[in-house]
C-alpha cells in the first residue's frame, strides 16, 4: 500500500467526545469539550486531559486540583456543541444550557448527569506539553447509566450512542 504524508496534527484517533466539568474555590461551574483524553495508567487508574492554558476552565481545574471527565453521547450534541464554542468568561453557561448536574461524590466538582458515563478525577501531575497542558488524574469514582454496566461492574462502551 502506498503511503503520503498525512496532517499530524490530533493525529490519533478515535479521540472520545469529551466534556470536563469543573468548579472554582467560589463555586461557580464551568464545562468545556476537550480534544486530547486518554486513560494514562492502569494501577492506579488514571486519567490525562489536555487544556489550554488561556482556556477559563484551566485555572479553576488548577486551584482545585480536580475535574470529571463526562464522556458524551448524540443526546449530548446540542450541549457539547455550545461548550465547544462558549467561554465561560461570558456567560454562565450552565444556566444558559440548562445542564443538568450535581456535586460530585468524591471530589467538588459537577457531574453532568446526562453523559452516559462521568469519571471524577483528583488532580497528581500537570504536564507542560506544547499548546496544552496535561492534567493527569487519578481516578476517584466512575459513575454510568444502569444500562451500560454489567454485574461485574464493567461498562459496554459499545451500547454509547456516540456523536459522529
Amino acid at each position: 500500500m502506498e503511503k503520503r504524508e498525512a496532517n499530524q496534527k490530533s493525529c490519533l484517533r478515535p479521540m472520545p467526545p469529551i466534556i470536563v466539568s469543573c468548579r472554582d474555590k467560589e463555586g461557580r461551574d464551568n464545562a468545556l469539550v476537550v480534544g486530547y483524553a486518554a486513560n494514562c495508567s492502569f494501577d492506579p487508574p488514571m486519567v490525562i486531559v489536555g487544556v489550554r492554558e488561556e482556556r477559563f476552565s484551566h485555572h479553576m481545574i488548577e486551584e482545585t486540583g480536580v475535574f470529571i471527565a463526562n464522556i458524551a453521547s448524540k443526546h449530548n450534541k446540542e450541549i457539547y456543541d455550545y461548550l465547544g464554542t462558549t467561554s465561560g468568561r461570558k456567560e454562565d453557561k450552565f444556566k444558559k444550557m440548562s445542564i443538568n448536574s450535581r456535586t460530585g461524590d468524591k471530589v467538588n466538582a459537577p457531574l453532568l448527569l446526562d453523559c452516559p458515563v462521568n469519571i471524577e478525577c483528583r488532580v497528581v501531575n500537570i504536564v507542560k506539553s506544547g499548546s496544552h497542558d496535561l492534567f493527569i488524574g487519578v481516578v476517584e469514582k466512575v459513575h454510568a447509566d444502569k444500562d451500560l454496566v454489567d454485574e461485574k461492574g464493567n461498562i459496554n462502551y459499545q451500547k454509547i450512542d456516540y456523536m459522529d
